[in-house]
C-alpha cells in the first residue's frame, strides 16, 4: 500500500469485484438493459459500428460509446448478461479512482479514500454500476472533465492569490507544476467522450467552469481554457463518429437523437417518466432534492449537516470568502447545482439523472466530514462504510437468484431452450419487451415480429418453424385445438417496465 500504483490497483480491482457481484444471476431488466445489450450484439452481427440497430430497426436514442464497450466485453466473455453489464462496473471503478486522485489533490490521501468510498457505496452507484446502460460512462467522463477544469484553474497567474482554488493553498501534493496542455486536452477530450456516451448533457462541466470564472471575476482565467480552440477540438472528435452516422441515417441520428431524446425530453414526458400537465410539472420541481436522500443513501443522512455547515461558513465568513468558505467548495457546489437545476427543469424525470453530480457531492461531503472528524477525533464513517458494503454485497448475492424467476422472458427461454431452432421466426402479442429479443435471439436468427391478437393464428399457420409469445388466456382462446406436434410453455412473471404481473405462454411449431 506504500506505492501510489498499488493503491490505485486495490481501489480499482476492489471496486470492480464489488460491482460485478450478482450481475451474472439477475436477468436484464426491461427496458433499457436489453435494448443496449441487443443493439451491441446486432452491431457485431452487422459489422456496422457506427449506427446501432435494435431488432433490425434503427436505434437512435444514444451515441455509440456504450455499445462499443459492450462489444469489446462480448469478445472477451461472450454474449450474455454478465458481459453486457461488465463495462458499467469498469466505468464506475475508474470513476472511483478519479475521485481518489482528485481527493488527494485537494485534501490528502484520507480525503481521497473517503470520497471514493462514499461514491462507490451510494445506492444509485450500486444500482447503475451493475446495469447495462450508459450512465456510468457519462459519469466517468463528466468527472474527468470537471477535475481537468479544476486543474486548469490551478495554473499560476499574476493574480495567483485570487485564482487559487483553496484558502489553504491545497496540500503538498498539489505544489507541482501542472502540465497545462495535458489538462487542457483532457478537459476537451473528456467532454467529447462524454457526448459519445450519452449526448450533450456531458458538456455541463463547461457551465461549472464558466460559473466559477464569473464568481471569481478573473477574466484572465478564460485564456487558459482557450474555449474556441477547445470546443472545435471537442466537436472534431465527436464528428469522427457523428458525420458518418448522419450520412448513414440521412440526418435521422440528429433529428431523433437530439431532437426527440434531448429537446423533446426537456419539454415533455417520455415513456411516462415525469409530469403530464403543468400542475404536475410544478409539483415535481423538488423531485431531485427529495430523491437524493434515497439515491445517495446511506450518505444522504449527512447532507443536512453538510449544508448547515456550508451555510454557516457563508454567513460567518469562516475559512475564507464565498458561499462555502473557499473556492474548492464553490467549484464543487457549482457543478452539483448545475446538474440538479438542469434536470429539475427538464420534464422527463428519473432518479438516476443526477448521478453525474455524485462524485462532486462525495468529494464535498468527504472534505468537510474529514475536517470535522479531525477536530473531534471521532467519526462514524468507517462504521457506515463497512455496514453499507456488507449489506450491498449480501443483497447482490442473495436477491438476484431469488428475483430471476419473476423475469418472464428469461424464464420462457429457460423452459423452451431445447426446443428452439436457429431458423425459427418468432412473434409476440401484448408482451413485446426488449428482453424477448435479447434472450431469444441468443438461440434463433430471426427478429421479433410484434403482432396483434387477430394476426397471431395467421402467423402460426405459415409453414416454417416458428413460435409466438402471448398471454396465457389469449393462447388458450386462439389455440384451443392445436396440432399434436405443437408445444406449449407457460410461465408467470412480472413486467417491470409496465409494473404488472403477467402470465405468458410460448406456442412453438417445429418442422
Amino acid at each position: 500500500m506504500k506505492s501510489a500504483s498499488a493503491k490505485y490497483a486495490i481501489l480499482f480491482f476492489g471496486s470492480v469485484l464489488f460491482h460485478i457481484l450478482g450481475t451474472w444471476t439477475l436477468p436484464l431488466v426491461d427496458r433499457d438493459e436489453p435494448r443496449f445489450a441487443e443493439a451491441s450484439r446486432e452491431m457485431i452481427q452487422r459489422g456496422n459500428y457506427i449506427v446501432p440497430y435494435l431488432n433490425n430497426q434503427l436505434r437512435l436514442d444514444k451515441p455509440p460509446l456504450t455499445y462499443w464497450t459492450q462489444v469489446a466485453s462480448y469478445h472477451v466473455f461472450g454474449e450474455n448478461d454478465f458481459a453486457a453489464r461488465f463495462p458499467s462496473a469498469i466505468a464506475a471503478a475508474l470513476t472511483a479512482v478519479l475521485i481518489f486522485c482528485w481527493g488527494r489533490r485537494i485534501g490528502g490521501e484520507k480525503l481521497g479514500w473517503w470520497a471514493a468510498i462514499i461514491f462507490t457505496l451510494s445506492l444509485q452507484t450500486f444500482v447503475h454500476a451493475k446495469a447495462a446502460v450508459a450512465d456510468t460512462w457519462l459519469v466517468l467522463f463528466m468527472t474527468l472533465a470537471t477535475w481537468a477544469g479544476f486543474e486548469l484553474f490551478q495554473r499560476p497567474t499574476p493574480n495567483a492569490q485570487r485564482s487559487t482554488l483553496s484558502s489553504e493553498n491545497l496540500n503538498q501534493t498539489s505544489k507541482l507544476k501542472h502540465p497545462t496542455l495535458v489538462w487542457w486536452l483532457t478537459f476537451y477530450l473528456a467532454l467529447a467522450l462524454g457526448f459519445l456516451a450519452k449526448g450533450p448533457i456531458a458538456w455541463t462541466p463547461l457551465l461549472a467552469v464558466a460559473g466559477l470564472v464569473i464568481y471569481m471575476r478573473d477574466w484572465q482565467l478564460l485564456r487558459r481554457f482557450k474555449f474556441a480552440v477547445g470546443v472545435a477540438l471537442m466537436l472534431a472528435v465527436v464528428a469522427l463518429w457523428g458525420i458518418p452516422a448522419l450520412i448513414q441515417t440521412h440526418g435521422e441520428f440528429f433529428s431523433v437523437g437530439i431532437g426527440r431524446h434531448v429537446v423533446s425530453r426537456s419539454f415533455m414526458t417520455l415513456e411516462g417518466h415525469g409530469s403530464s400537465s403543468l400542475g404536475m410539472y410544478v409539483l415535481l420541481l423538488p423531485f431531485y432534492f427529495v430523491t437524493v436522500f434515497i439515491s445517495f443513501f446511506p450518505w444522504s443522512i449527512k447532507l443536512p449537516w453538510l449544508f448547515r455547515k456550508l451555510w454557516r461558513g457563508r454567513t460567518t465568513g469562516i475559512n475564507g470568502p464565498g458561499f462555502s468558505g473557499n473556492l474548492i467548495d464553490t467549484y464543487l457546489l457549482t457543478g452539483i447545482a448545475i446538474v440538479f437545476v438542469i434536470f429539475t427543469l427538464v420534464s422527463t424525470k428519473l432518479p438516476h439523472y443526477t448521478l453525474p453530480a455524485f462524485p462532486l457531492l462525495a468529494l464535498l461531503l468527504a472534505r468537510h466530514w474529514q475536517l470535522a472528524a479531525d477536530e473531534t477525533s471521532h467519526s462514524s464513517f468507517a462504521r457506515i462504510a463497512i455496514t453499507s458494503a456488507c449489506v450491498c454485497m449480501g443483497i447482490a448475492l442473495v436477491v438476484p437468484p431469488m428475483a430471476a424467476r419473476f423475469f418472464p422472458a428469461y424464464q420462457l427461454l429457460e423452459v423452451s431452450r431445447e426446443s428452439l431452432e436457429p431458423r425459427m421466426q418468432f412473434a409476440a402479442v401484448d408482451f413485446q419487451e426488449p428482453s424477448l429479443v435479447w434472450y431469444f435471439r441468443s438461440r434463433v436468427q430471426g427478429f421479433l415480429t410484434p403482432l396483434n391478437k387477430r394476426r397471431a393464428a395467421e402467423f402460426m399457420s405459415a409453414p416454417d418453424p416458428r413460435f409466438i409469445v402471448l398471454p396465457t388466456a389469449v393462447a388458450g382462446e386462439l389455440f384451443a385445438n392445436p396440432p399434436e406436434s405443437w408445444r406449449f410453455f407457460t410461465v408467470n412473471g412480472f413486467n417491470v417496465a409496465k409494473g404488472k404481473r403477467v402470465d405468458l405462454t410460448l406456442v412453438l411449431k417445429s418442422e
